[in-house]
């Protein structure tokens, strides 16, 4: 006995459907946040000869991503608050884009912002059981995901400019060193299952600043002022700093030592 023909398998597919389907994997969704991150993956994907259509965050994006768009016909940039989330998908669907990518960051605090999120953004935030960056980013990749549209690694196409393991600068840690950046590593895969920050700061061996909603650079500038405020000739303690940075997309631990310029990184 044959095996049943499935009738949608039968039917040979249309060479517009193929063009379609060949143009899809030509486009990028950017979804740009703040900072160089956007601009650095914008030119990687250009370097692929990709066409990037690129969301555009009103509070947080460059502006000068109009400049490059204006510079750059196969660049489309378009402009939208944070709270849009529709209008994201539908910029992303109109433009026959099914990957895209979040490049640059979106502040956490913006959930308590003026930003009126429209039914669909307002829909996701009340289903969460926790408002935290793992579950967000979660929930709208699940909701992308839903109408074709699939959220990949931001380093996609930045592994030249990736750190690789081992020690990136002219000498390797201090003994006393080396201790305060074993110590942030245990301190800070304790506080990235809680997924409260990627970031603490160290010295001789105690936490003294720990990231949560406030971002890594207010991390690390609340530890200099602390440091700052508890000056004393006479401590027989250490007080450099040493910031150790968790990032959870690779399961790499960064660490840096302020003032020695020293930058280390582990697989």
């Amino acid at each position: 006995m044959s095996d049943p023909i499935n009738p949608a398998a039968a039917v040979p597919k249309s060479p517009d459907h193929h063009e379609a389907v060949e143009n899809s994997a030509k486009r990028l969704g950017l979804i740009a946040g703040n900072g160089r991150f956007p601009f650095l993956l914008l030119d990687a994907a250009r370097g692929h000869g990709l066409t990037v259509v690129v969301a555009a965050i009103k509070e947080e994006t460059d502006p000068e991503i109009d400049a490059r768009a204006a510079a750059d016909p196969a660049i489309r940039v378009h402009w939208m608050s944070l709270g849009e989330l529709s209008r994201l998908i539908e910029t992303f669907q109109a433009a026959g884009v099914t990957r895209a990518v979040m490049a640059g960051q979106v502040k956490h605090t913006q959930i308590f912002s003026s930003i009126r999120p429209d039914w669909r953004l307002a829909k996701l935030l009340l289903n969460l059981r926790t408002r935290n960056t793992d579950m967000l980013l979660g929930a709208v990749a699940k909701v992308l995901s839903d109408e074709g549209i699939e959220l990949i690694s931001s380093t996609h196409y930045l592994e030249p400019l990736l750190a690789t393991p081992g020690v990136l600068t002219q000498r390797a840690p201090s003994e006393e060193e080396s201790k305060d950046i074993a110590y942030g590593r245990t301190v800070a895969r304790g506080i990235a299952g809680y997924d409260l920050g990627q970031t603490v700061v160290i010295a001789a061996q105690a936490c003294v600043a720990v990231e949560a909603m406030e971002g890594t650079d207010a991390t690390i500038a609340r530890a200099g002022d602390l440091m700052r405020r508890n000056e004393d000739p006479a401590s027989t303690l250490s007080r450099a700093l040493t910031v150790v940075t968790s990032i959870s997309l690779s399961g790499a631990i960064h660490c840096s030592k302020i003032g020695i310029t020293a930058l280390l990184s582990w697989a």
